[in-house]
Protein backbone atom coordinates (compact mmCIF):
# COMPACT_ATOMS: atom_id res chain seq x y z
CA UNK A 1 0.00 0.00 0.00
CA UNK A 2 1.20 3.52 -0.82
CA UNK A 3 1.26 6.20 1.84
CA UNK A 4 -2.27 7.19 2.82
CA UNK A 5 -3.00 10.61 1.38
CA UNK A 6 -6.23 12.60 1.06
CA UNK A 7 -8.31 12.07 -2.04
CA UNK A 8 -7.49 14.85 -4.52
CA UNK A 9 -10.18 17.38 -5.38
CA UNK A 10 -10.81 17.77 -9.12
CA UNK A 11 -12.96 20.73 -10.23
CA UNK A 12 -14.51 20.69 -13.69
CA UNK A 13 -16.84 23.06 -15.54
CA UNK A 14 -18.16 23.87 -18.97
CA UNK A 15 -19.99 21.78 -21.56
CA UNK A 16 -19.83 17.97 -21.19
CA UNK A 17 -16.82 17.36 -23.45
CA UNK A 18 -14.92 20.32 -22.03
CA UNK A 19 -15.39 19.28 -18.42
CA UNK A 20 -14.53 15.71 -19.37
CA UNK A 21 -11.22 16.82 -20.86
CA UNK A 22 -10.39 18.86 -17.77
CA UNK A 23 -11.21 15.82 -15.63
CA UNK A 24 -9.11 13.46 -17.76
CA UNK A 25 -6.09 15.75 -17.89
CA UNK A 26 -6.16 16.57 -14.19
CA UNK A 27 -6.73 13.03 -12.91
CA UNK A 28 -4.83 11.21 -15.66
CA UNK A 29 -2.64 9.04 -13.44
CA UNK A 30 -5.46 7.93 -11.14
CA UNK A 31 -7.79 7.27 -14.08
CA UNK A 32 -5.22 4.97 -15.68
CA UNK A 33 -4.68 3.17 -12.39
CA UNK A 34 -8.45 2.86 -11.93
CA UNK A 35 -9.05 1.38 -15.37
CA UNK A 36 -6.00 -0.85 -15.02
CA UNK A 37 -7.29 -2.30 -11.76
CA UNK A 38 -10.36 -3.75 -13.48
CA UNK A 39 -8.61 -4.66 -16.71
CA UNK A 40 -6.16 -6.75 -14.68
CA UNK A 41 -9.04 -8.35 -12.78
CA UNK A 42 -10.73 -9.32 -16.05
CA UNK A 43 -7.44 -10.72 -17.36
CA UNK A 44 -7.25 -12.93 -14.26
CA UNK A 45 -10.74 -14.20 -15.05
CA UNK A 46 -9.43 -15.32 -18.44
CA UNK A 47 -10.62 -12.48 -20.67
CA UNK A 48 -8.24 -11.08 -23.27
CA UNK A 49 -8.38 -7.45 -24.43
CA UNK A 50 -10.76 -8.23 -27.31
CA UNK A 51 -13.26 -9.90 -25.00
CA UNK A 52 -12.97 -7.08 -22.45
CA UNK A 53 -13.79 -4.63 -25.25
CA UNK A 54 -16.79 -6.79 -26.18
CA UNK A 55 -18.13 -6.84 -22.62
CA UNK A 56 -17.63 -3.11 -22.08
CA UNK A 57 -18.90 -1.74 -25.38
CA UNK A 58 -22.10 -3.81 -25.15
CA UNK A 59 -23.33 -1.19 -22.67
CA UNK A 60 -22.57 1.82 -24.87
CA UNK A 61 -25.64 1.88 -27.14
CA UNK A 62 -28.01 1.69 -24.17
CA UNK A 63 -26.11 4.37 -22.25
CA UNK A 64 -25.94 6.61 -25.32
CA UNK A 65 -29.71 6.38 -25.81
CA UNK A 66 -30.37 7.10 -22.14
CA UNK A 67 -27.75 9.82 -21.48
CA UNK A 68 -25.91 10.99 -24.62
CA UNK A 69 -24.41 13.94 -22.73
CA UNK A 70 -22.74 11.60 -20.24
CA UNK A 71 -21.23 9.59 -23.10
CA UNK A 72 -19.87 12.86 -24.50
CA UNK A 73 -18.41 13.65 -21.08
CA UNK A 74 -16.78 10.21 -20.94
CA UNK A 75 -15.32 10.80 -24.42
CA UNK A 76 -13.79 14.01 -23.06
CA UNK A 77 -12.40 12.14 -20.02
CA UNK A 78 -10.82 9.56 -22.33
CA UNK A 79 -9.28 12.28 -24.52
CA UNK A 80 -7.89 14.14 -21.53
CA UNK A 81 -6.48 11.01 -19.91
CA UNK A 82 -5.08 9.63 -23.17
CA UNK A 83 -6.99 6.34 -22.94
CA UNK A 84 -9.62 4.59 -25.03
CA UNK A 85 -13.28 5.37 -24.34
CA UNK A 86 -13.75 1.71 -23.35
CA UNK A 87 -11.44 2.28 -20.35
CA UNK A 88 -13.74 5.01 -19.01
CA UNK A 89 -16.85 2.96 -19.68
CA UNK A 90 -15.21 0.07 -17.80
CA UNK A 91 -14.67 2.24 -14.72
CA UNK A 92 -18.30 3.38 -14.82
CA UNK A 93 -19.77 -0.05 -15.57
CA UNK A 94 -17.26 -2.13 -13.62
CA UNK A 95 -19.89 -3.72 -11.32
CA UNK A 96 -21.94 -4.89 -14.27
CA UNK A 97 -18.97 -5.88 -16.45
CA UNK A 98 -17.31 -7.88 -13.66
CA UNK A 99 -20.53 -9.68 -12.83
CA UNK A 100 -21.19 -10.58 -16.46
CA UNK A 101 -17.59 -11.74 -16.82
CA UNK A 102 -17.92 -13.96 -13.75
CA UNK A 103 -21.14 -15.44 -15.12
CA UNK A 104 -19.42 -16.25 -18.42
CA UNK A 105 -16.42 -17.70 -16.61
CA UNK A 106 -18.56 -19.62 -14.12
CA UNK A 107 -16.83 -17.94 -11.17
CA UNK A 108 -18.66 -16.83 -8.01
CA UNK A 109 -18.43 -13.22 -6.78
CA UNK A 110 -16.35 -13.39 -3.62
CA UNK A 111 -15.69 -9.66 -3.13
CA UNK A 112 -18.94 -7.70 -3.43
CA UNK A 113 -18.98 -3.91 -3.30
CA UNK A 114 -20.15 -3.65 0.32
CA UNK A 115 -20.99 -0.57 2.43
CA UNK A 116 -22.83 0.56 5.51
CA UNK A 117 -24.83 3.77 5.07
CA UNK A 118 -26.91 6.01 7.30
CA UNK A 119 -28.87 9.23 7.20
CA UNK A 120 -29.79 11.25 10.30
CA UNK A 121 -32.73 13.63 9.99
CA UNK A 122 -33.05 17.09 11.60
CA UNK A 123 -35.23 15.88 14.48
CA UNK A 124 -32.35 13.79 15.87
CA UNK A 125 -29.34 16.01 15.06
CA UNK A 126 -27.91 18.66 17.35
CA UNK A 127 -27.94 21.48 14.80
CA UNK A 128 -31.21 20.42 13.16
CA UNK A 129 -29.77 19.51 9.75
CA UNK A 130 -29.40 16.33 7.73
CA UNK A 131 -26.23 14.26 8.17
CA UNK A 132 -25.81 11.54 5.52
CA UNK A 133 -22.87 9.23 5.08
CA UNK A 134 -21.44 5.79 4.50
CA UNK A 135 -18.47 3.47 4.72
CA UNK A 136 -17.50 2.21 1.28
CA UNK A 137 -16.12 -1.34 1.40
CA UNK A 138 -14.32 -2.48 -1.71
CA UNK A 139 -10.79 -2.97 -3.07
CA UNK A 140 -8.22 -1.39 -0.75
CA UNK A 141 -6.22 -0.34 -3.81
CA UNK A 142 -8.99 2.16 -4.58
CA UNK A 143 -7.58 4.41 -1.86
CA UNK A 144 -5.07 5.31 -4.56
CA UNK A 145 -7.52 5.43 -7.48
CA UNK A 146 -10.39 7.54 -6.12
CA UNK A 147 -11.04 11.29 -6.07
CA UNK A 148 -13.51 13.95 -5.01
CA UNK A 149 -15.10 15.63 -8.00
CA UNK A 150 -16.65 19.11 -7.94
CA UNK A 151 -18.80 19.64 -11.04
CA UNK A 152 -19.81 23.21 -11.83
CA UNK A 153 -22.70 22.83 -14.23
CA UNK A 154 -24.30 25.24 -16.67
CA UNK A 155 -27.60 23.36 -16.84
CA UNK A 156 -28.46 22.43 -13.26
CA UNK A 157 -27.21 22.25 -9.68
CA UNK A 158 -23.50 21.91 -9.04
CA UNK A 159 -22.33 18.57 -7.65
CA UNK A 160 -19.76 17.37 -5.11
CA UNK A 161 -19.14 13.61 -5.33
CA UNK A 162 -16.65 11.03 -4.15
CA UNK A 163 -15.95 8.55 -6.95
CA UNK A 164 -13.38 6.28 -8.50
CA UNK A 165 -11.17 8.23 -10.89
CA UNK A 166 -12.86 8.32 -14.28
CA UNK A 167 -16.24 7.75 -12.66
CA UNK A 168 -19.19 10.08 -13.13
CA UNK A 169 -20.51 9.89 -9.55
CA UNK A 170 -20.71 7.68 -6.50
CA UNK A 171 -21.57 9.26 -3.12
CA UNK A 172 -22.22 12.97 -2.67
CA UNK A 173 -24.65 15.85 -2.79
CA UNK A 174 -25.69 18.69 -5.04
CA UNK A 175 -26.23 22.41 -4.56
CA UNK A 176 -29.99 21.82 -4.31
CA UNK A 177 -29.39 19.80 -1.11
CA UNK A 178 -29.93 16.28 -2.50
CA UNK A 179 -27.55 13.57 -1.22
CA UNK A 180 -27.10 9.98 -2.41
CA UNK A 181 -25.17 6.97 -1.13
CA UNK A 182 -25.37 3.37 -2.36
CA UNK A 183 -24.89 -0.18 -1.06
CA UNK A 184 -24.50 -3.59 -2.67
CA UNK A 185 -27.58 -5.82 -2.82
CA UNK A 186 -28.15 -9.09 -4.65
CA UNK A 187 -31.25 -11.02 -5.71
CA UNK A 188 -32.36 -13.83 -7.98
CA UNK A 189 -33.53 -11.27 -10.56
CA UNK A 190 -30.01 -10.01 -11.28
CA UNK A 191 -28.31 -10.03 -14.71
CA UNK A 192 -31.19 -11.40 -16.72
CA UNK A 193 -31.26 -8.22 -18.83
CA UNK A 194 -28.88 -5.35 -19.54
CA UNK A 195 -29.75 -2.12 -17.75
CA UNK A 196 -28.14 1.26 -17.09
CA UNK A 197 -24.91 0.97 -15.04
CA UNK A 198 -25.24 2.34 -11.54
CA UNK A 199 -22.87 5.38 -11.68
CA UNK A 200 -24.96 6.87 -14.49
CA UNK A 201 -28.09 6.57 -12.33
CA UNK A 202 -26.37 8.15 -9.34
CA UNK A 203 -25.07 10.98 -11.52
CA UNK A 204 -28.54 11.67 -12.95
CA UNK A 205 -29.99 11.69 -9.42
CA UNK A 206 -27.39 14.27 -8.39
CA UNK A 207 -28.25 16.38 -11.43
CA UNK A 208 -31.87 16.68 -10.23
CA UNK A 209 -33.10 20.02 -8.99
CA UNK A 210 -35.84 18.43 -6.87
CA UNK A 211 -35.88 15.50 -4.44
CA UNK A 212 -38.86 13.89 -6.17
CA UNK A 213 -37.05 13.87 -9.51
CA UNK A 214 -33.95 12.28 -7.96
CA UNK A 215 -36.13 9.55 -6.46
CA UNK A 216 -37.79 9.02 -9.82
CA UNK A 217 -34.47 8.43 -11.58
CA UNK A 218 -33.43 5.81 -9.05
CA UNK A 219 -36.82 4.13 -8.80
CA UNK A 220 -37.72 3.66 -12.47
CA UNK A 221 -34.42 3.30 -14.36
CA UNK A 222 -33.86 -0.34 -15.38
CA UNK A 223 -30.71 -1.86 -13.88
CA UNK A 224 -28.68 -4.97 -14.62
CA UNK A 225 -28.39 -5.96 -10.97
CA UNK A 226 -29.83 -5.09 -7.60
CA UNK A 227 -28.57 -2.14 -5.56
CA UNK A 228 -29.59 -0.10 -2.53
CA UNK A 229 -29.65 3.67 -2.92
CA UNK A 230 -30.34 6.04 -0.03
CA UNK A 231 -31.45 9.57 -0.92
CA UNK A 232 -31.99 12.55 1.33
CA UNK A 233 -32.87 16.20 0.98
CA UNK A 234 -31.55 19.05 3.10
CA UNK A 235 -35.20 20.01 3.59
CA UNK A 236 -35.24 17.24 6.20
CA UNK A 237 -36.31 13.90 4.77
CA UNK A 238 -34.90 10.69 3.31
CA UNK A 239 -36.05 7.59 1.44
CA UNK A 240 -34.06 4.41 0.97
CA UNK A 241 -34.79 2.51 -2.24
CA UNK A 242 -33.95 -1.18 -2.34
CA UNK A 243 -33.73 -1.71 -6.08
CA UNK A 244 -34.16 -4.93 -7.98
CA UNK A 245 -33.33 -4.57 -11.68
CA UNK A 246 -36.98 -3.92 -12.54
CA UNK A 247 -38.58 -2.68 -9.31
CA UNK A 248 -37.84 -0.47 -6.29
CA UNK A 249 -38.98 -0.99 -2.71
CA UNK A 250 -38.99 2.07 -0.41
CA UNK A 251 -37.83 2.08 3.20
CA UNK A 252 -38.75 5.12 5.27
CA UNK A 253 -37.06 6.67 8.33
CA UNK A 254 -37.69 5.25 11.78
CA UNK A 255 -36.87 7.29 14.86
CA UNK A 256 -35.38 10.00 12.66
CA UNK A 257 -32.90 7.85 10.76
CA UNK A 258 -32.28 5.14 8.18
CA UNK A 259 -29.39 2.69 8.44
CA UNK A 260 -28.69 0.12 5.74
CA UNK A 261 -26.00 -2.47 5.05
CA UNK A 262 -26.08 -5.14 2.31
CA UNK A 263 -29.16 -7.28 2.86
CA UNK A 264 -32.79 -6.69 1.90
CA UNK A 265 -34.97 -5.16 4.64
CA UNK A 266 -38.26 -4.59 2.83
CA UNK A 267 -40.80 -7.28 3.72
CA UNK A 268 -42.54 -6.61 0.42
CA UNK A 269 -39.30 -7.14 -1.49
CA UNK A 270 -38.59 -10.39 0.36
CA UNK A 271 -42.07 -11.66 -0.49
CA UNK A 272 -41.38 -11.15 -4.20
CA UNK A 273 -37.70 -12.01 -4.72
CA UNK A 274 -34.96 -14.17 -3.22
CA UNK A 275 -32.05 -12.73 -1.25
CA UNK A 276 -28.88 -14.19 -2.76
CA UNK A 277 -26.12 -11.97 -1.35
CA UNK A 278 -25.72 -13.16 2.24
CA UNK A 279 -23.29 -15.91 1.29
CA UNK A 280 -20.82 -13.14 0.45
CA UNK A 281 -21.75 -10.61 3.16
CA UNK A 282 -23.16 -12.44 6.22
CA UNK A 283 -21.77 -9.64 8.41
CA UNK A 284 -24.39 -7.35 6.89
CA UNK A 285 -26.89 -8.91 9.30
CA UNK A 286 -25.28 -7.10 12.23
CA UNK A 287 -23.47 -4.12 10.71
CA UNK A 288 -26.59 -1.96 10.41
CA UNK A 289 -27.66 -2.82 13.96
CA UNK A 290 -24.20 -2.00 15.28
CA UNK A 291 -24.42 1.49 13.78
CA UNK A 292 -27.87 1.97 15.33
CA UNK A 293 -26.61 0.73 18.71
CA UNK A 294 -23.64 3.09 18.81
CA UNK A 295 -25.84 6.02 17.81
CA UNK A 296 -28.40 5.12 20.50
CA UNK A 297 -25.67 5.04 23.16
CA UNK A 298 -25.08 8.76 22.58
CA UNK A 299 -28.25 9.44 24.52
CA UNK A 300 -28.90 12.85 23.01
CA UNK A 301 -28.94 14.84 19.83
CA UNK A 302 -26.49 13.54 17.26
CA UNK A 303 -23.56 15.15 15.45
CA UNK A 304 -21.32 14.22 12.55
CA UNK A 305 -18.76 13.02 15.11
CA UNK A 306 -21.36 10.62 16.52
CA UNK A 307 -21.98 9.18 13.07
CA UNK A 308 -18.23 8.85 12.55
CA UNK A 309 -17.96 6.98 15.85
CA UNK A 310 -20.69 4.58 14.70
CA UNK A 311 -18.97 4.05 11.35
CA UNK A 312 -15.66 3.35 13.15
CA UNK A 313 -17.28 0.40 14.99
CA UNK A 314 -14.99 -2.66 14.98
CA UNK A 315 -17.29 -5.26 16.56
CA UNK A 316 -16.54 -8.75 15.16
CA UNK A 317 -13.42 -7.61 13.30
CA UNK A 318 -12.29 -8.19 10.64
CA UNK A 319 -15.88 -8.51 9.37
CA UNK A 320 -17.04 -5.26 10.91
CA UNK A 321 -18.49 -1.86 10.04
CA UNK A 322 -15.02 -0.38 9.60
CA UNK A 323 -12.65 -2.97 8.21
CA UNK A 324 -8.87 -2.87 7.88
CA UNK A 325 -7.27 -4.13 4.65
CA UNK A 326 -7.35 -7.93 4.52
CA UNK A 327 -6.33 -10.40 1.84
CA UNK A 328 -9.13 -12.16 -0.01
CA UNK A 329 -9.03 -15.27 -2.14
CA UNK A 330 -7.22 -14.51 -5.38
CA UNK A 331 -4.88 -12.04 -3.66
CA UNK A 332 -7.15 -8.98 -3.66
CA UNK A 333 -7.19 -6.66 -0.67
CA UNK A 334 -10.60 -5.80 0.78
CA UNK A 335 -11.16 -2.85 3.10
CA UNK A 336 -13.31 0.07 4.06
CA UNK A 337 -11.80 2.28 1.37
CA UNK A 338 -13.39 5.52 2.53
CA UNK A 339 -15.67 7.00 5.16
CA UNK A 340 -17.79 9.76 3.64
CA UNK A 341 -20.00 12.21 5.56
CA UNK A 342 -22.16 14.84 3.86
CA UNK A 343 -23.80 17.82 5.55
CA UNK A 344 -25.46 19.58 2.62
CA UNK A 345 -27.00 22.43 4.62
CA UNK A 346 -23.42 23.39 5.48
CA UNK A 347 -22.13 22.61 1.98
CA UNK A 348 -19.47 20.20 3.27
CA UNK A 349 -18.30 16.64 2.71
CA UNK A 350 -15.70 14.98 4.94
CA UNK A 351 -13.78 11.96 3.66
CA UNK A 352 -11.18 9.72 5.33
CA UNK A 353 -9.24 7.18 3.21
CA UNK A 354 -8.88 3.70 4.77
CA UNK A 355 -10.50 4.83 8.04
CA UNK A 356 -9.70 1.62 9.95
CA UNK A 357 -6.02 2.60 9.87
CA UNK A 358 -6.32 6.36 9.25
CA UNK A 359 -8.63 8.78 11.05
CA UNK A 360 -7.61 11.93 9.23
CA UNK A 361 -10.54 13.56 7.42
CA UNK A 362 -10.32 16.08 4.61
CA UNK A 363 -13.13 18.61 4.22
CA UNK A 364 -14.43 19.48 0.76
CA UNK A 365 -16.99 22.19 0.12
CA UNK A 366 -19.69 23.18 -2.35
CA UNK A 367 -21.48 26.49 -2.62
CA UNK A 368 -25.14 25.75 -2.00
CA UNK A 369 -28.06 27.41 -3.75
CA UNK A 370 -29.72 30.03 -1.56
CA UNK A 371 -33.07 28.37 -2.07
CA UNK A 372 -31.71 25.06 -0.76
CA UNK A 373 -30.33 26.77 2.34
CA UNK A 374 -33.62 28.53 2.94
CA UNK A 375 -35.56 25.27 2.63
CA UNK A 376 -33.12 23.54 4.98
CA UNK A 377 -33.51 26.33 7.53
CA UNK A 378 -37.30 26.17 7.16
CA UNK A 379 -37.23 22.45 7.89
CA UNK A 380 -35.57 23.15 11.25
CA UNK A 381 -37.77 25.72 13.04
CA UNK A 382 -36.15 24.96 16.40
CA UNK A 383 -32.77 26.28 15.28
CA UNK A 384 -31.65 29.51 16.82
CA UNK A 385 -31.37 32.71 14.78
CA UNK A 386 -27.59 32.50 15.14
CA UNK A 387 -27.50 28.90 13.79
CA UNK A 388 -29.65 29.87 10.81
CA UNK A 389 -27.40 32.81 9.98
CA UNK A 390 -24.30 30.58 10.19
CA UNK A 391 -25.80 27.98 7.84
CA UNK A 392 -26.86 30.58 5.29
CA UNK A 393 -23.39 32.14 5.23
CA UNK A 394 -21.25 28.98 5.25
Amino acid sequence: MAKITPFPLIEISGAPRQRGRIYGETARERIRLSAGLYTDQLHRLGFDDANIERLVTAFLPRIRDWAPDLVTEMEGIAEGAGVDLSAIVLVNARTEVLQLARLEAGVADEEPDGCTGAVLLPEVTRDGTVIHGQNWDWRAECADTSIVLRILREDGPDILTFTEAGGLARSGFNAAGITITANYLESDRDYRDMGIPLPFIRRRALEAQHFALALRVVAITPKSGSNNMMLSTAEGYAVDLECAPDEAFPIYPQNGMIVHANHWQSAIALSKLKETGLASVPDSLYRDHRVQKVLAETGGKLTADDLKRAFFDDFAAPFCVCRAPMAKEGGNLSATVAMILCEPAKGIMEVAPLPAINREFTRYDLTMEKGALARAAGACPDRTEEESRWSASS
